[in-house]
């Protein structure tokens, strides 16, 4: 039995630091501070620092055949996760992202999505797993279809991280959200999908527990009729692309490790602030030995739901 089967995308990250607002047409060559080519796709990103975690990990997504597609599964096979539920499309090619990251933190995502709206509900097997993550929701429209019944078949526990919606129309099956067990948006996001003053009791009116992420302020979550939220130490990052996805990993390792979830979203917020030490979403991902360190130095704090 897998610990964690991961369903969703993967692709490789360009990753371009020092980019201008505004790049220069006419043919025009402007130089940068650095170019760096990464495992990307959040699916992708979790599945690696899970493994990085230490956990049994499947990832079912798609890929082309292509050199693309070769760098994906290289990657993941190397961090030790399990690739056999990973599918080669014939003729469309691997997705492909280019991040422009700006000095201050900001960027833009540029994204070519190749095969991903081919990856469907009948690509995913039927695998014995504690828990079923999903992500980039609005990225795989096929997928999205499914994923309803991917959830309520599951054997443990299930989760969905929407991402991005390119779209802005962030709608998303009120029955996938009742199967669901976590929903972890980032601010931003959360309330994009339920357009309420309140996103995280709007989440758990709809059945799911959520887990709303705030980049360096760390996470909150509404559960047991607390609200809980977790602070990390402050840690200056180096690029913040896949850090969502990083504390994913670590919320959920925590999660299926005791099952508690304050120490769960110690974990994440651990995990999430460790990955932006360095380029790209998973050359950093921590060990389990450096995720639990720092947890222990996350201030969690309670109060009653009002």
């Amino acid at each position: 039995m897998l610990d964690l089967l991961v369903v969703g995308d993967a692709n490789p990250d360009v990753l371009v630091f020092g980019a201008p607002a505004a790049p220069a047409y006419g043919q025009a060559e402007t130089l940068v501070q650095q170019g760096v080519l990464a495992l990307g796709g959040s699916a992708a990103i979790v599945a690696h620092g899970a493994a990085r975690l230490g956990l049994r990990v499947g990832l079912a997504a798609m890929v082309g055949r292509d050199t693309a597609g070769d760098f994906v599964l290289d990657e993941l096979r190397s961090a030790g996760v399990d690739i056999s539920a990973c599918v080669r499309h014939e003729s469309l090619p691997t997705a492909l992202t280019v991040c422009l990251n700006q000095t201050g933190g900001d960027r833009a995502i540029l994204t070519a999505t190749g095969c991903l709206a081919e990856f469907g509900p009948e690509h995913v097997p039927e695998v014995e797993a504690r828990h079923v993550h999903a992500a980039s929701y609005f990225l795989q429209p096929r997928l999205a279809a499914g994923l309803p019944e991917i959830f309520r078949k599951a054997a443990g526990s299930t989760s969905l991280d929407t991402n991005d919606d390119p779209s802005g129309n962030w709608k998303v099956q009120p029955e996938l959200l009742r199967h669901c067990t976590f929903v972890l948006p980032n601010r931003a996001e959360a309330a994009a999908l339920t357009r309420a003053e309140d996103p995280l009791a709007a989440f758990a009116d709809l059945g799911a527990i959520p887990v709303v992420k705030n980049g360096g302020d760390g996470c909150e979550a509404l559960f047991g009729g607390e609200r809980i939220t977790a602070r990390p130490p402050v840690l200056e990052p180096v690029d913040t692309v896949g850090a969502g996805d990083s504390f994913d990993v670590g919320f959920l390792a925590g999660w299926l490790r005791d099952w508690d979830l304050a120490s769960a979203l110690t974990l994440g917020a651990a995990a999430g602030a460790l990955s932006t030490r360095g380029p790209g979403g998973t050359a950093t991902q921590p060990t389990w030995a450096e995720a639990s360190a720092l947890a222990r130095q996350v201030e969690i704090t309670r109060r009653p739901d009002a």
